[in-house]
């Protein structure tokens, strides 16, 4: 059997309940079927989290107090309402901060926990069409595509992109 592209890299999920639920679990699915090991990082440790459709459930592995960005090789931020509660938390924001450097992929409402913690400014990006707002006021360039790669930045519109998207963050972490 063929080694996936991705053996040995590990992606951090920023997760709390209400998250798009086919946005979680289309990129995990993907992404671990190439051989990465994906991490699931939220508030408390063993708490439940639920898809707001309901039909996905998962666990917090780990919690944002006891974790280092430098443990991963990037981070994907699943939209729903997950990151918009995430985005209240200081510990949430310190830690997506410290991918400034590293791949992020961000889908959908993802782009809010990037809006909060400043790294937008300048970047060309896309996201949910309700969100098309903040990321302008927030100093991004807007633009309604698939997926828009900008520098590390990888962002996505909705559940119909989730193919592109994936493939786009196979892309950078194969490059």
């Amino acid at each position: 059997m063929e080694e996936g592209k991705l053996k040995g890299k590990r992606i951090a999920v920023v997760l709390e309940s209400d998250f798009e639920d086919s946005e979680f679990y289309v990129p995990y699915e993907k992404l671990e079927g190439e051989g990465a090991k994906i991490v699931v990082i939220g508030l408390e440790r063993g708490k439940e989290l639920k898809g707001k459709k309901g039909g996905y459930r998962t666990n917090v592995e780990r919690e944002f107090s006891d974790v280092d960005p430098d443990e991963f090789d990037a981070l994907l931020i699943p939209g729903g309402y997950s990151p918009d509660k995430l985005r209240a938390y200081p510990e949430a924001i310190e830690f997506v901060k410290g991918f400034r450097d590293k791949p992020i992929a961000a889908v959908c409402h993802g782009p809010q926990l990037l809006i909060t913690a400043d790294m937008v400014r300048g970047k060309t990006m896309t996201s949910w069409k309700s969100i098309s707002v903040d990321l302008i006021n927030a100093g991004a360039n807007y633009i309604d595509e698939q997926v828009v790669v900008d520098g590390n930045i990888i962002t996505s519109r909705q559940p119909s992109d989730l193919e592109a998207f994936t493939k786009a963050i196979i892309e950078k972490l194969v490059s």
